[in-house]
């Protein structure tokens, strides 16, 4: 079973300093067809503009990551850790029994387009925790990159949750498949391009939810980058 999200249909707001995005319902943007998918509960697609950022603010209870497809966002939270995150890097936090954080755009100069991808946790009042590292772009080009894993998997980042996180770099014409587990689910999130999903054509910014399926296969009608969650 396949349900697209199309880019258009998402919440949208420009405060100006932000361009963002809303695929799931998220602050004043509420949608009760569109809550979350298993435990992916946001997923903003957001432009910051030079200059501008969120200032600090907390969260609890909350696997959160971040992809940076363009640009460098600056990174400060309670933990004391100091990050700029670039194209490439992943970032993940652990809200757990509370954390707070500020990002901004680190260029005066330049907008920042990133993700930020919020999964429920496994477990509530978890110790708060942040990481960060680099996935260089060979690792998934023409193939899935892990890049968050229950387990740390091929040297992925550890989240607290039953989910799996993918990153891939087609070239126009190169197919992709992927084989999905009895009783899993996924959700391909299209960052750049244009791709077909086993026959369903998806553009930047859309997204498909797909259950009930064991095989995906991905094929990119134009150079693309995309996200696939494995979840529970």
């Amino acid at each position: 079973m396949f349900t697209v999200r199309r880019s258009a249909e998402r919440g949208h707001f420009d405060h100006g300093w932000l361009d963002t995005y809303h695929t799931f319902s998220f602050g004043e943007y509420h949608d009760p067809r569109h809550e979350r998918f298993r435990s992916l509960r946001v997923m903003n697609e957001d432009r910051v503009a030079p200059g501008g950022g969120f200032p600090p603010h907390g969260h609890r209870d909350m696997e959160i990551i971040t992809v940076v497809l363009s640009g460098a966002l600056e990174h400060r939270d309670s933990l004391g850790s100091g990050d700029v995150i670039r194209p490439d890097d992943v970032q993940h936090m652990t809200a757990g029994s509370g954390i707070r954080h500020s990002e901004f755009n680190a260029s005066r100069e330049e907008p920042v387009h990133l993700y930020q991808i919020w999964l429920l946790p496994e477990a509530r009042s978890l110790p708060p925790g942040y990481a960060q590292r680099n996935f260089p772009r060979e690792g998934r080009s023409g193939k899935w990159q892990a890049v968050a894993s229950p387990d740390g998997r091929e040297n992925s980042l550890v989240i607290r949750q039953h989910a799996v996180l993918h990153r891939a770099a087609l070239a126009a014409g190169q197919e992709l498949e992927y084989s999905l587990a009895t009783e899993r689910s996924a959700w391909l999130q299209v960052l750049t391009g244009e791709v077909e999903l086993n026959g369903h054509s998806l553009t930047a910014g859309d997204g498909a939810a797909v259950s009930e399926e064991n095989q995906l296969s991905v094929k990119a009608v134009e150079e693309a980058e995309l996200l696939l969650f494995d979840l529970a």
